[in-house]
């Protein structure tokens, strides 16, 4: 049994025209119910190959001459046909068939085209006007898988973000652990001394307490006192307070400064987030700089050393959280590009137009092809299972939704640097979609 086609919906059977046949019988012919779908009949030679057709236009313009039917009614069909029909085979792709057919279409449209096999035999007739009606169902068929795509496309692209959210968030929360067990550290071990120190010191209270009260006492001896008094001086030496007063201060010290540690990781861990915040407002870039710093010690601080070149800049309005995320990526990305200890250089300033924020490293740089690529998504130089190649895709696109630009120059061996342009004067897509 051979396969329906594509095109076998459109095969309408009409019976073909010999090329003898006279002219006026082919116009009965036409005037058939049977016909009255076509605007043309197939003329076909005794190998049932089509030698071309005759529409009812081409009737209807003899027809219409004087005399018309009189004098060229018995004239052979072949006489009056159009000998370079539109032919399709049915085993054509229905996208081929229409492009073939509406490539040589005239207007008006007066003829319809011939169905043919494999072999060039004529099968039957089909119209124009149902391969038009079949390509928009099939048209209408793909644009409903596109739109089921792109649905899928934007789900997996929200979940990948999402990922890379979070990846970023596990490293980040990392180093914010990684920062605060270290002034943790010896504020738990300055209170475990001060626990210690202060047994002596109760002590020498409570001896100058017995001594006191000895004093105090009316019928206390010479020798209840001298041994109060004797307790008193072994508590003053073991308590040693003139040595321990500097002790005491350097404790107190230390403490206080690991106490402000951890508060300003706390605060720079709270104002970059911006959980207490508005989605956007008018902030200093230069905020963004410095909690992105904050959150990204623990990943510079072994591998460069940063010089901050601040300018001052205009509040403008963006969505923190965001920057805060574009800075972060920069940053912790250049710390990764050091081979050894280097330099991480970051300024900001402003002219009438715009905010500018520069990072610049003097890492391993990166050649021209890879240059062209780190903004496409999920492309990254970073071993499998350490990078999603999503951290500056999401970046541009967080700039782009501001309304600005970013732009990298690198070269292997001397660094790169990432310039960020953000208007004055925006009207940014500030929703959480990066």
């Amino acid at each position: 049994m051979t396969t329906p086609s594509a095109l076998t919906p459109l095969l309408m059977s009409a019976a073909p025209l010999a090329p003898d046949m006279s002219i006026a019988d082919v116009a009965d012919r036409l005037l058939t119910p049977e016909c009255k779908a076509f605007l043309s009949l197939a003329v076909v030679d005794a190998d049932g190959r089509p030698l071309g057709l005759i529409s009812r236009y081409a009737l209807q313009n003899i027809f219409m001459l004087r005399f018309g039917r009189d004098l060229h009614g018995q004239k052979p069909a072949h006489s009056v046909m159009n000998d370079a029909p539109l032919v399709v085979c049915l085993d054509t792709r229905l996208e081929e068939a229409a492009q073939q057919v509406t490539s040589q279409l005239t207007y008006p449209i007066t003829e319809d085209f011939i169905l043919v096999d494999g072999e060039g035999r004529y099968q039957g007739l089909g119209t124009v006007l149902d391969l038009l009606k079949a390509m928009e169902k099939r048209v209408a068929q793909r644009n409903a898988v596109l739109r089921r795509a792109l649905v899928d496309l934007k789900e997996s692209q929200a979940q990948l973000v999402q990922s890379e959210k979070m990846a970023s968030l596990g490293q980040m929360v990392a180093g914010v652990a990684h920062e605060l067990n270290t002034p943790l550290g010896y504020v738990k071990n300055n209170v475990q001394l001060l626990r210690e120190l202060k047994q002596p010191l109760l002590q020498l209270a409570d001896t100058h307490g017995a001594l006191l009260d000895c004093l105090h006492a009316a019928d206390c001896d010479e020798a209840r006192l001298a041994a109060a008094l004797g307790e008193a001086v072994d508590a003053r030496e073991q308590a040693a307070p003139e040595l321990l007063k500097e002790d005491l201060q350097q404790l107190f010290s230390d403490t206080l400064y690991g106490l402000e540690q951890i508060g300003e990781l706390v605060v720079g861990l709270k104002n970059f987030a911006r959980l207490d915040r508005a989605m956007s407002e008018d902030i200093d870039l230069n905020d963004c700089v410095r909690s992105a710093l904050v959150i990204a010690r623990n990943n510079i601080k072994d591998k460069a050393e940063v010089t901050l070149q601040l300018g001052e800049l205009p509040r403008m309005p963006c969505a923190p959280s965001q920057i805060n995320q574009v800075l972060l990526n920069l940053l912790t990305n250049a710390a990764q590009a050091m081979e050894r200890c280097g330099q991480i250089l970051v300024k900001t300033w402003a002219d009438d137009a715009a905010v500018f924020i520069s990072v610049q490293d003097s890492g391993k740089g990166m050649p021209a092809e890879v240059l062209a690529r780190i903004f496409d998504p999920f492309f990254t130089t970073k071993p499998v299972g350490q990078g999603t190649g999503l951290g500056l895709s999401i970046s541009f696109k967080i700039i782009q939704d501001h309304g600005g630009t970013i732009r990298v120059a690198s070269e292997p061996g001397r660094g790169t640097r990432f310039l960020i342009r953000l208007p004055r004067a925006q009207a940014p897509n500030l929703q959480e979609s990066a």
